[in-house]
């Protein structure tokens, strides 16, 4: 079936012979640019009149659509329809009396139709009280109606005028009614209702054909009488296409061909929009997950793990953390993480390392993972190590300034699996003993101190780049034994302060 439009009226028991014989009159009234009425609806008390349906909406959503351009051709075409709709009308002696730029609808022809007409006297007819109109809803409305509620009821023919000249300035300049005088609309309408000075908008010359402007001034003249018919308006505006018939194929299709364009143009900006919100996708994803693995992943292919021969792990943790939670409010602690890993990230960012995770406290990262980059991962992060190491110094919590933040970093080196685990939301996690002895290291290190195992300590010496490396003697290491740690104090060139650690305890 057929869409319409409902609009739905005060509530009444029955519809009067007098209604149905004006409705049978409204009905019958064929013109292309009226909207047609259809039939009335009465059921439990509910009555609305049923009307054609028009996809395009009304000619003020048409005028508030920003993405739909409008050249004078095309606003010329819509005032024109107007016109000849409205002629029809007072041609068969019909007063519209509501005419607003919200009663004028569009169809998917982009012609423009009028509806709403008869309105006043079907309401008057079923003898129906009408509510006062919102002053917004009385921006249309001419003076001398304004003046008198019987009048403003019925409606006249000068009003309809009047109201078509305030569509002409929506239309024209494409705005709001009285919009460019920045005034409420109740004191609008009290100033067009007791004039002196005139209340009425203000037009660019520019805006449109000089002609067509005086037109609107004439149309919304405070003296009804001097106002011209639509039958003159209609004459003059044909004048002033210079004798030129507007056919309605020709400005539909020339509508069609601007909206194409407009359709073309709005693609394009889409299109643009839809990119920039990929790349940001993309760098979110790229920040989650390595870019190898998100690029397997949105081409549907599976990631196979992948063993890594030799790569260097960094964990650390904030001494005390499990304290000063308990004396945080729950933003607090959020906050403290939040800047703490956002300082972290800006360090590994300037580092050939890849964050794996963070857990409560806990700050995973690899070197070597994965991306292969030789015998470089060692020093990789030990750099890295010595840079947070150096931040951390002079961090400071938000909410309790005086208490000073201490972590432990713990560096090993070995062989590792990676791969990712889950679908709803996938990780990149890496696997095997390795990932459990650098886990350890920083368990068993020390406040503001780079644990290092000595698997780790001979690539660096192996590199030969001047790193600091002092004995920490024998350690027990949990599930591993007793193995000889080292901690890492600095490096050649590297003039960064490090924080004071804590008086060193063996083993």
């Amino acid at each position: 079936g057929d869409w319409v439009w409902l609009k739905k009226c005060h509530t009444v028991t029955e519809i009067s012979e007098s209604t149905q014989g004006i409705f049978i009159k409204l009905r019958d009234m064929r013109q292309e640019n009226l909207n047609l009425f259809l039939g009335l609806f009465l059921d439990s008390g509910i009555f609305g009149i049923v009307s054609e349906h028009c996809t395009r909406g009304s000619l003020e959503d048409l005028l508030n659509n920003e993405e739909m351009r409008l050249d004078w051709m095309f606003k010329s075409s819509l005032l024109m329809d107007l016109i000849r709709g409205m002629k029809y009308l007072h041609n068969r002696g019909i007063v519209h009396g509501r005419l607003k730029s919200r009663n004028c609808v569009v169809d998917g022809r982009f012609v423009l139709k009028v509806t709403d007409y008869g309105l006043n006297k079907i309401m008057s007819s079923l003898n129906i009280m009408q509510e006062d109109d919102k002053p917004e809803d009385q921006l249309w409305t001419a003076p001398e109606l304004l003046r008198s509620t019987t009048l403003m009821n019925e409606g006249t023919f000068k009003g309809d005028v009047y109201s078509f000249a305030i569509i002409m300035q929506e239309v024209i300049a494409r705005s709001a009614p009285f919009c460019m005088l920045d005034m409420p609309a109740k004191e609008i309408i009290d100033k067009v209702r007791n004039p002196a000075p005139l209340c009425r908008p203000t037009v660019s010359m520019d805006e449109a054909p000089l002609e067509v402007i005086q037109i609107m001034k004439q149309a919304w003249n405070e003296d009804p009488q001097l106002r011209p018919s639509f039958e003159q308006i209609f004459k003059q505006f044909k004048t002033i296409s210079k004798g030129k018939k507007t056919n309605i194929i020709d400005s539909m299709l020339r509508m069609l061909e601007q909206y194409s364009t407009n359709l073309e143009d709005l693609i394009r900006e889409r299109t643009e929009e839809l990119e920039v919100e990929r790349q940001k996708t993309d760098a979110l994803v790229a920040q989650m997950l390595p870019k190898s693995v998100a690029l397997a992943l949105k081409k549907g292919k599976p990631v196979t793990p992948e063993h890594f021969a030799e790569a260097t792990l960094y964990f650390s943790d904030i001494v005390g953390f499990t304290t000063i939670s308990a004396l945080s409010e729950p933003i607090e602690v959020v906050d403290l993480l939040n800047d703490l890993y956002t300082l972290f990230d800006s360090i590994i960012g300037m580092h050939d390392v890849y964050k794996v995770e963070t857990i409560g406290d806990a700050y995973m990262v690899a070197s070597g993972v994965p991306t292969r980059n030789g015998n470089r991962h060692a020093a990789e992060m030990a750099n890295m190590s010595l840079d947070i190491l150096s931040c951390i110094g002079t961090f400071k919590l938000r909410h309790m300034p005086s208490v000073k933040v201490k972590i432990r970093i713990g560096l090993h080196s070995g062989p590792v699996v990676a791969g990712v685990v889950g679908l709803t939301m996938p990780r990149y996690c890496l696997f095997g003993d390795t990932v459990n002895t650098a886990s350890r290291m920083e368990s068993t290190g020390l406040p503001y101190r780079i644990h290092v195992n000595q698997s780790t300590v001979d690539i660096l010496r192996e590199l030969n780049l001047g790193y600091q490396l002092k004995s920490r003697g024998k350690t027990e290491l949990k599930g591993k034994g007793v193995e000889e740690t080292f901690w890492l104090v600095g490096k050649d060139g590297f003039t960064k302060p490090l924080p004071i650690p804590p008086d060193l305890t063996p083993g």
